[in-house]
């Protein structure tokens, strides 16, 4: 017992180690890219990721040195890796847009319409995790609604509890249907930017199909599938074209 609890006190003391000196590096490498040293700003702020640390200031600050090195893919790559972590920032949102207009790419992008971009809207007011802690609390209520009903010594106090009850009921199935399809949505969402300067994308995995649109670096693809060396992707615009999957780094990697 005295072993384990001397092995649990030094896993403590580690770990306590360890994030002083995540924080000290974290702190230099903000010293540094107030100082303009980019290059040793991102070295730093890279060799915590490597230690397998993540967090949407981490990206958004490596994404920010990249941007001042003038690299226009790996800093809207961080961006976008920032914005998965947190989507609501508006700090992260207005400096991809800066990172954006350095592509040399303008692809249209095409806004969904019609009742599936309601769904969409919808289903993404909360990430499928608190749709799912919204639909328990609505089982509990419903319960209680339930036992509300079950006890009820008047005509009046069952009616109420009863129309609790179905509404309750309701509520349920809406949000447990909107976590489902949020999941889904979150699950197919999968975006990619182009890495290489150029590349050429193809109507069919093969290099002698035909060429559908010439990519630059920094511009912003989907990827829907895998084949060989080929990634089918789809832009903003819902061209659809198979891609050399070198060419590209995948956003949710």
């Amino acid at each position: 017992m005295k072993n384990k609890f001397i092995l649990f006190l030094l896993f403590l003391i580690s770990f306590a180690n360890a994030s002083e000196s995540i924080d000290a590096t974290f702190k230099k490498a903000n010293d540094l890219y107030n100082k303009g040293d980019y290059e040793q700003a991102l070295q730093s702020f890279e060799s915590i990721v490597n230690k397998g640390n993540e967090s949407a200031d981490l990206y958004f600050n490596i994404a920010n040195c990249y941007y001042k090195l003038g690299k226009v893919a790996p800093s809207i790559y961080n961006y976008e890796k920032a914005l998965l972590l947190n989507p609501d920032d508006e700090a992260i949102q207005t400096n991809l847009s800066f990172a954006q207009k350095m592509a040399i790419d303008d692809i249209k992008i095409l806004p969904e319409v019609g009742f599936k971009k309601m769904v969409k809207e919808f289903t993404n007011t909360f990430h499928y995790d608190t749709w799912a802690r919204i639909a328990v609390f609505i089982a509990f209520l419903s319960l209680l609604s339930f036992l509300g009903y079950y006890f009820g010594n008047t005509v009046f106090l069952k009616r109420t509890f009863f129309s609790l009850f179905l509404l309750f009921l309701i509520g349920i199935g809406v949000t447990v249907f909107s976590a489902f399809l949020q999941k889904k949505f979150d699950a197919n969402y999968n975006p990619a930017i182009v890495f290489a300067e150029a590349t050429t994308l193809k109507a069919e995995p093969k290099n002698s199909s035909e060429d559908v649109v010439t990519l630059h670096e920094g511009t912003k693809v989907f990827v829907l599938e895998e084949l060989g060396n080929w990634k089918q992707v789809e832009l903003t615009d819902k061209t659809k074209a198979w891609i050399d999957k070198e060419a590209i780094k995948e956003v949710k990697e």
